[in-house]
């Protein structure tokens, strides 16, 4: 996971809670991203942060936890 997808965490849980509630594309991507929805490359902007929310949380989980796995003073969040 890179530095995009980790500054983007909330980004990416608003957008599966939203599609999740089954929210409407265009309504969502307005209103989360402050995407003009009458562009016509609006709509796969969208379909593409959810693809790599959805991988994130899936086949992706195990990078985004070597990402957030360690602890600020630098000490890994594994067993010692």
């Amino acid at each position: 996971m890179g530095d995009y997808d980790r500054r983007h965490l909330a980004l990416y849980a608003a957008i599966l809670d939203a599609a999740d509630q089954g929210r409407p594309w265009r309504e969502a991507a307005g209103d989360i991203m402050k995407l003009d929805v009458a562009r016509d490359d609006a709509e796969a902007c969208w379909q593409s942060h959810l693809d790599r929310a959805r991988w994130i949380i899936g086949d992706g989980l195990g990078s985004a936890i070597a990402a957030f796995g360690v602890r600020p003073e630098g000490r890994h969040l594994t067993a010692d």
